[in-house]
């Protein structure tokens, strides 16, 4: 009697397994007939290097991807040249205070196209507003050797209004000059317990970062945002940034590895240049040549 009830469980299971299977068999068959396979987790997703690990992330809608890929790029020497097609490309030199007294005649004549020169910059624990004491030599020298020169603001602006105080600070310093490049917002973390900028969110730093840039495009400047891969990963909303160029920092990096779009690249916080003393940051800036063809007129 024994026997025969497990013979019987032992069929019923076998019955029960046969029909899960069956199930599952025509659920599958069902869904291919229709066209349709198992749902990708990652669909719409790139694989990509944040700076710290691989990641799986979404695009952001509305910003343009980077077409700069690793093959348009060599290095000889340690330093980096564009050696695609389609782009006008300038090497330009970023200097401070840090670098003191500069022979911009040797710069220029050494092949760099442009100078971006800091005028000045907030701190990060009272907030005051100071200008680069080299600012105004930087920037005469510049000019005078035939270079083409920018100007960045190291902000660490925490509201709006602050922003805007930066770029009249910037505005009201710049007018007697010629600026042939974009006027640049340089917002960076400060890594210190006394940093005033520590509880900023995505949102105000973006905040910020339009403020200042529409303040200066109403004073007809082109405005710019500076940004290394974090922060361009995490730290703004690059959505309500693509009317702005975008300077990316990568140094140490064969080309600019970042998923959007960038106007300039900073590519080297260590280059040699004729006329300054040690070390200097270097950028190249990629101006994308016009796809029209010019059609005869009547």
């Amino acid at each position: 009697m024994k026997t025969s009830r497990r013979n019987g469980t032992a069929i019923f299971l076998v019955l029960f397994l046969f029909v899960i299977i069956l199930v599952a068999v025509l659920g599958i068959l069902l869904l291919l007939r229709k066209g349709k396979t198992p749902s990708d987790p990652h669909e719409g997703q790139v694989y990509l290097y944040d700076g710290y690990d691989w990641i799986w992330m979404t695009p952001l809608e509305g910003v343009p991807v980077n077409e700069l890929t690793e093959n348009l790029f060599s290095s000889s020497g340690g330093q980096i040249r564009f050696v695609g097609e389609g782009y006008d490309v300038l090497r330009g030199v970023d200097v401070s205070e840090h670098q003191q007294t500069i022979d911009w005649a040797k710069v220029a004549a050494s092949g760099v196209d442009y100078a971006y020169i800091r005028l000045g910059w907030r701190g990060y624990t009272e907030g005051g507003l100071f200008e680069d004491v080299y600012f105004n030599t930087n920037l005469r020298g510049a000019i005078e050797s035939g270079l083409k020169v920018g100007v960045y603001f190291f902000s660490q602006a925490i509201t709006v209004q602050e922003a805007i105080e930066e770029a009249e600070y910037v505005l009201s310093r710049i007018d007697q000059y010629r600026i042939d490049l974009p006027v640049v917002f340089d917002w960076e973390k400060v890594d210190s317990p006394e940093a005033r900028t520590a509880a900023l969110t995505v949102q105000g730093r973006t905040d910020c970062a339009v403020a200042f840039c529409e303040t200066v495009r109403r004073a007809g400047y082109s405005p710019c945002v500076y940004f290394n891969r974090n922060m361009g990963y995490y730290g703004f909303d690059l959505t309500r940034l693509t009317e702005y160029e975008f300077w990316f920092s990568l140094p140490e990096s064969s080309f600019p590895n970042f998923y959007y779009t960038c106007d300039m690249w900073q590519y080297s916080f260590d280059e040699t240049v004729p006329g300054i003393e040690g070390e200097t940051d270097m950028n190249l800036r990629f101006i994308k040549r016009s796809t029209e063809i010019d059609t005869p007129t009547a």
